[in-house]
């Protein structure tokens, strides 16, 4: 039989986008029904956008103050000409050169970053691709620890052909990553005909809100370099770390180790969640590996930031003072956003993974699952979906050998909002806790009628009438 023409490539019509998972239909339940305090009170909250839009008034404020940082402006627009025209791939040295200082004090000035090793992607999405491309063929594989985020499939593997091969964790070690998971991944790959071009790790990690350990970081470079594959270090939330912690980045354990191979070690960076620029698309990628940084410039073309970002960056970037504070503003601010959800959830026992970066909580729902199952999960999902008007995200979304844990964004909404997202949390669980009381009574008073039969049975002689009755187990024992 004859193929039919096909109008579209394998690429385009394939389903490798991921936009058949939950984790994107939440995403289309919020915008089919948003929640507006006024106009739709009663619409759907979006809690599961991973955005921090807590300090954009400081931005705001840093713009209004520089209005010559702008090519749109009076003070401005000389340079117009100049930036409008300018398509070097390589970057504005000035953007470069910013970043790079950026990058080096969000890690506490403990390491510092070569501006010449910067390539520039479209977001973090465009430059996990752009190293993807750089890294593998299609049919090559990566490791990555779960949960993960749930766009890597399309992030890594849509264009690519990359896949990726899960390394699984849980809670019983609060999800951390062991070397005995990383070897079983990579053996599994290996006998079943795949092969591992390297590892994805993110730092802090998105879903959990947690960060990695110098000792562990240490471990992942030892295995790396033991199998002779790459290291991809997704550090987009390095500047969400709130508390008293201090962010390890992959870049100062590569300056320990001195026999580190380090043409084999990545850095994704990005301003959509240290700043909250999501829409300015400024991803980075940063590699220790020569001709890495070469043929990712190259491919940069396909994804650059546009150069009048590059100069307002350059110049917000560039000055300190304000870069120190935002940072500063930004982390209490984050502590105090995690602090008031979290508590709100404590109040009707309701737990969450500990952590300490990330603007989302990894919330424990498993005693509230009917059944301990995906398929369990996923109905709780639909209630809160389609009842209660939240849009979280499901465990299952992540690749979490776990059900019932949900990743609940709360730094992309203002104070009232969240707020009415708790008391939508605090009335479902009350009203589930309703059921089961409800459910635990209805039980008692079926076995004390049981135990009220079963005595008049002995009080009454087996040969009485209610011990004869034709619906009697005894009777049906008897024949």
């Amino acid at each position: 039989m004859e193929r039919k023409h096909q109008l579209l490539s394998q690429i385009a019509t394939n389903d490798r986008h991921g936009e058949n998972s939950p984790y994107f239909d939440g995403w289309k339940a919020y915008d089919n029904n948003p929640f507006h305090p006024t106009n739709n009170p009663d619409g759907v909250i979006q809690m599961g956008l991973a955005e921090n839009q807590l300090s954009a008034d400081l931005i705001v404020d840093w713009i209004k103050k520089h209005p010559e940082a702008s090519i749109c402006t009076p003070e401005g627009v000389h340079m117009f000409k100049d930036i409008a025209s300018f398509q070097d791939y390589h970057g504005l040295p000035e953007f470069r050169q910013a970043i790079a200082k950026f990058m080096g004090r969000v890690r506490g000035g403990r390491v510092t970053f070569d501006p010449d090793r910067i390539v520039m992607g479209g977001g973090a999405t465009g430059a996990n691709e752009l190293i993807m491309f750089c890294l593998a063929d299609p049919g090559d594989a990566f490791l990555v620890p779960s949960p993960y985020y749930p766009a890597f499939y399309r992030d890594l593997g849509w264009r690519t052909g990359v896949q990726i091969v899960p390394v699984d964790c849980d809670s019983s070690n609060n999800f951390q990553i062991t070397r005995g998971a990383l070897e079983a991944a990579y053996d599994k790959a290996r006998q079943d005909g795949i092969n591992v071009k390297g590892l994805i790790v993110t730092n802090p990690s998105n879903p959990l809100g947690t960060t990695l350990d110098r000792e562990t970081l240490k471990c992942l470079l030892s295995f790396i370099n033991e199998k002779n594959i790459h290291i991809v270090c997704d550090e987009i939330y390095a500047a969400t770390i709130f508390g008293s912690s201090n962010f390890i980045s992959i870049s100062e354990v590569v300056e320990e180790i001195m026999d580190c191979n380090r043409d084999l070690v990545h850095i994704v960076s990005s301003l959509s969640k240290d700043m909250g620029l999501p829409g300015l698309r400024v991803g980075i990628v940063y590699s220790y590996n020569d001709a890495v940084v070469n043929c990712g410039r190259k491919m940069s073309s396909f994804g650059l930031v546009s150069s009048q970002t590059q100069y307002l960056l350059a110049s917000m970037l560039s000055d300190e003072e304000f870069v120190e504070n935002f940072l500063a503003v930004s982390s209490k601010r984050i502590e105090k956003r995690h602090s008031i959800f979290t508590k709100g959830l404590e109040q009707i026992g309701i737990s969450c993974l500990e952590s300490n970066a990330g603007v989302f909580v990894w919330m424990n729902l498993r005693h509230l699952l009917e059944e301990q199952t995906n398929d369990g999960e996923m109905a709780l999902w639909r209630v809160i979906i389609n009842d209660v008007k939240l849009n979280v995200s499901p465990s299952s979304s992540f690749h979490c050998v776990e059900p019932g844990w949900f990743r609940v964004c709360f730094a992309n909404m203002d104070d009232e909002t969240l707020e009415v997202a708790l008391k939508r949390i605090h009335a479902f669980v009350g009203e589930q806790k309703e059921r089961e009381t409800l459910s635990a009574k209805t039980k008692c008073w079926k076995k004390n009628l049981r135990l009220s039969f079963s005595s008049r049975i002995f009080e009454e002689g087996i040969g009485s009438p209610i011990a004869m009755s034709p619906h009697s187990p005894l009777v049906r024992a008897r024949n």
